[in-house]
């Protein structure tokens, strides 16, 4: 098709749009770019996917017939073999898991410090930069141990940085711009780490099956909600492993250009 058969929309960019329901035919979306969508209950049929990258949380996709998820969870698996670590059921396993988290990140913090600095502060293709990963998992810690787990209204410290499309939110700081150097972002993220270790080491099969209490105050999650006490510590967990594969895959960037 050439140009003359779409309605001019290049460059358009949607923000916050609900298009629930809404029906795309014969649309282009060559280079397009889709950062935190929701994709639940997407149908595509007939269409052409060359060259295209996904990333996220992906269940129950089916491309041709076939559930691909579990071949992709698997092949993950073969090539990391630790990350099933990362899936525990028992209290000593959350302990193994949290060990080995320990044990990875003190390898990829090494790393990076033989990086200058400020190369610490640079974003790649968009992304966050290391020290705002330092940050963020600290908020996520903070958030789903520190405010779930522990009960703690506002457990957040103002440096700890929520994910970009956030809605603003009572006593949430939210300071993406802000450039902490290496050492007070690693402060942060020991501090968080160990409320994680102080968890997971006290951990029995009865806490582990419990709920948490009814939320209290404004903040992340939201107020009321209550949680499975081993969804909130395997949110930790994934957030752990996945943003460190991040890290890692821009560093790799980073050292070329340092």
């Amino acid at each position: 098709m050439g140009d003359s058969d779409f309605t001019g929309l290049r460059g358009a960019e949607f923000e916050r749009a609900d298009m629930t329901g809404a029906r795309f035919t014969t649309v282009s979306l060559e280079a397009a770019t889709f950062r935190a969508c929701e994709f639940n209950g997407v149908v595509m049929r007939g269409v052409e996917m060359v060259n295209t990258t996904i990333d996220g949380e992906i269940r129950n996709l089916v491309v041709n017939g076939v559930d691909v998820v579990p071949l992709v969870e698997a092949e993950l698996d073969r090539r990391h073999p630790d990350r099933r670590t990362f899936r525990p059921t028992t209290p000593e396993g959350f302990r193994e898991a949290w060990d080995l988290d320990e044990r990875l990140w003190e390898s990829t913090v090494a790393r990076a410090r033989r990086l200058p600095e400020e190369l610490l502060h640079e974003p790649v293709d968009g992304e966050w930069s290391f020290i705002q990963t330092l940050r963020h998992l600290a908020f996520a810690t903070e958030s789903w141990v520190g405010r779930c787990v522990l009960g703690e209204p506002s457990p957040w410290h103002p440096l700890s940085l929520p994910w970009d499309e956030m809605s603003p939110r009572s006593g949430v700081p939210h300071d993406r711009d802000a450039r902490p150097p290496l050492e007070e972002a690693l402060a942060l993220r020991r501090e968080a780490m160990a409320m994680m270790r102080r968890v997971v080491d006290g951990l029995t099969d009865e806490r582990l099956d419990s709920r948490t209490e009814p939320l209290v105050g404004p903040g992340w999650p939201d107020e009321g909600e209550t949680f499975p006490l081993r969804e909130c510590l395997l949110v930790v967990l994934n957030e752990e492993w996945w943003h460190r594969m991040y890290a890692e895959r821009d560093l790799a960037v980073l050292e070329e250009r340092g």
